[in-house]
């Protein structure tokens, strides 16, 4: 016997219907199998679907899967499960608590002065300069001021403030490499931008394209943000960021660097609906989640 599953999508790192990122969020009664949330996360076909499931000790455990894998850190799907949590009334405004997840502990917190938002804490990691492959800014369809490479597998290229980024046509399916695994490409936003966020302007705006992860272009990306948002903050001088990414499902997160290695992201979110989810059995499986608990 199965019984339905309490599930909502969440359209995160926006404020307004229809925008964002979406993703899907599970509550789970007891620690699932991971091939039944892949086929589940294959059959949603978001972004990202989180799961999470509450242990015996009252720890809250989070894992995420793409359409076509599991992934071991996801921006949007971590705001989304905080603010479905609130939503489920599971967690208060100004209430603090911390996933256990495959990339450690990862704190988050519901503001208090406004009811569809949450900030969280992601790992980041420093960005290592290399040389682009020779063909990337041909593909770009422009020049590369810099490149880098990172512990987290994406790769990350730097173009001119006058790149046209928003019309860059989607380069995925010519990505070759490391490339295909995650490519950053982000630029400055010329002051006074008219891009803005919390009524004050974006400093840098980015695309995202992840064939690698099964994610043609993901439409806005807390993991990326997290990743290249302390280098915007030592360019620009200012421990706070504002980070907007350009794609056809918009969005941007205020960036605050609280070490080398650890971003605040505080972003907003939309619900888009709301119910349960009768997909079968989803198995007992609690080896695949010891990884996730916290010490």
């Amino acid at each position: 016997m199965s019984s339905p599953c309490r599930a909502l999508l969440v359209e995160a790192f926006t404020a307004a219907p229809l925008g964002g990122n979406g993703a899907a969020v599970v509550l789970l009664e007891q620690p699932a199998e991971a091939s039944w949330m892949q086929q589940l996360a294959g059959s949603l076909k978001q972004s990202e679907t989180a799961f999470l499931w509450r242990d015996v000790a009252g720890q809250w455990l989070l894992r995420w899967f793409t359409p076509s894998c599991e992934v071991a850190l996801c921006g949007h799907a971590t705001l989304a499960a905080t603010l479905a949590l609130s939503r489920w009334n599971l967690l208060k405004a100004g209430q603090r608590l911390q996933f256990g997840s495959r990339s450690g502990a990862l704190t988050v917190s519901l503001l208090e002065n406004h009811s569809a938002a949450a900030s969280i804490d992601l790992p980041s990691e420093p960005l290592q300069t290399l040389t682009p492959p020779g063909d990337l800014a041909a593909l770009l369809g422009g020049e590369l001021e810099a490149y880098w490479a990172s512990e987290l597998g994406y790769r990350v290229a730097l173009v001119p403030s006058t790149f046209q980024l928003q019309e860059l046509e989607n380069p995925s399916e010519h990505l070759r490499g490391p490339d295909r695994q995650g490519l950053v490409v982000m630029q400055a936003l010329s002051p006074p931008s008219a891009v803005t966020l919390f009524e004050q302007p974006c400093d840098y705006q980015l695309r995202f394209f992840a064939p690698g992860l099964g994610l043609p272009e993901d439409p806005v990306t807390g993991s990326a943000h997290a990743l290249v948002a302390p280098w915007w903050a030592q360019k620009l001088g200012r421990p706070t960021v504002r980070g907007w990414q350009a794609s056809a499902r918009s969005g941007g997160m205020l960036c605050e660097v609280l070490t080398p290695t650890a971003v605040r992201l505080t972003g907003t979110g939309h619900c888009l609906w709301d119910g349960t989810l009768d997909a079968g059995s989803a198995g007992h499986d609690r080896h695949g989640w010891q990884v996730c608990r916290l010490d």
